[in-house]
């Protein structure tokens, strides 16, 4: 599939292109980024859609909705809400009751296999590690890198979120460039 925004000038603003990997399922409208943000999403999620298809998921789709504030204005970040049809606020719930879980397993052994079950099938959390460690994101002198989510304090990259920014944040995952 060939994404239109591709053919444009590098200075307008593109629609996040669909990939090997994943697909996109929100209006093209919902992440009009710039060229570098939108070669950088797609190079990342094309890299968690082949992660997610060893752990038995098909082509992952995506879903985006537009920011209003800052970086979002001039297209220099994109907010993610949903992957495979489930809103990043539910992977999260799902994340956490199983840590809740684990907290009253006591052999180490079925605590491990408990977690490591839920990474290989928690499409948020893998999504969420595949922007933290694939992703180049910016990080303006004297802020923290743009790389905000439900996840945002037990993984970073940056964990000294404040609690204002983390709850504008519980329910998608945020990246700018």
């Amino acid at each position: 599939m060939t994404c239109q925004g591709c053919l444009v000038p590098r200075h307008t603003l593109v629609p996040v292109c669909p990939g090997k990997n994943f697909q996109i399922i929100s209006p093209p409208e919902s992440a009009l980024v710039t060229r570098e943000l939108a070669e950088e999403l797609l190079r990342v999620l094309d890299r968690f859609g082949e992660i997610a298809r060893r752990s038995g998921f098909r082509k992952v789709s995506i879903f985006f909705k537009p920011g209003i504030f800052g970086h979002h204005k001039v297209g220099r970040a994109a907010d993610i809400y949903a992957v495979n049809g489930l809103g990043l606020d539910e992977w999260k719930r799902r994340w956490d009751a199983v840590w809740r879980r684990c907290s009253s397993v006591t052999d180490a052994n079925e605590r491990r296999a408990i977690v490591d079950h839920e990474r290989q099938r928690n499409l948020g959390w893998q999504l969420y590690k595949a922007l933290q460690t694939c992703g180049r994101w910016s990080q303006p002198y004297g802020y923290p890198i743009q790389l905000f989510g439900p996840w945002t304090r037990s993984e970073g990259p940056w964990k000294h979120i404040s609690d204002f920014l983390l709850n504008a944040h519980r329910d998608h995952i945020h990246v700018a460039k």
